[in-house]
């Protein structure tokens, strides 16, 4: 199914510890958005490096980038989010609500 195929590429890219600072980072700037060379900086790797990791990303639909000038800023894609983790609760524990409430409770 092509709903299962793309949540298998969302959670590799995100299974790696550079890219998953990353997308929390692209998370907490919200829809301002952050440059490639902030978002190396925060990382603290060279901008090659945080370009590759940001690619991985993009290509899972979890990031996207707009020019700006001379910047490339990134965004998260809140709404391949709120997909995959939909996708992931879906038919939460056959119907057993009472498992899934308190996971539901304390996402912020």
């Amino acid at each position: 199914p092509p709903q299962l195929e793309l949540s298998v590429r969302q959670l590799s890219a995100l299974a790696h510890e550079g890219r998953l600072t990353l997308m929390k980072r692209l998370i907490q700037a919200g829809a301002e958005g952050e440059s490639a060379g902030d978002l190396a900086r925060f990382a603290g790797v060279n901008p090659p490096t945080v370009s590759a990791r940001l690619l991985v990303l993009t290509n899972a639909g979890l990031a996207y980038s707009r020019r700006d000038g001379r910047q490339i800023i990134y965004y998260a894609g809140y709404d391949a989010m709120r997909l995959l983790l939909g996708f992931l609760l879906q038919d939460c524990c056959c119907g057993h609500r009472d498992i899934c409430e308190p996971l539901l409770r304390a996402s912020p």
